[in-house]
């Protein structure tokens, strides 16, 4: 499980970059690339990172799910997650 600091960090940053979406869309159309210099970089879509929403972990993330392929397995398994079966031939 990730350390809830490094969830937090990411949370924060999504705060951001909703924040400033439609002040950087408005400055990359206008070209102004000094303006949008100015801007924090943690405003930037590109600083994102998908993350599980209840362990963080960073890697094998499902993005239908929005959870990692451990948290996925582990709740598919116990039948928690809607319309997902195990499959069997």
């Amino acid at each position: 499980m990730a350390r809830s600091a490094v969830k937090a960090r990411e949370r924060k940053r999504a705060k951001l970059v909703e924040k400033y979406a439609a002040k950087r869309a408005k400055l990359k159309a206008e070209g102004d690339y000094e303006a949008l210099d100015k801007l924090p970089r943690n405003s930037s879509k590109v600083r994102l990172h998908n993350r599980c929403k209840l362990t963080g972990r960073p890697k094998g993330y499902m993005r239908k799910f929005g959870i990692s392929r451990v948290t996925f397995r582990e709740l598919a398994a116990q039948g928690k997650i809607p319309g997902v079966t195990k499959s069997s031939w």
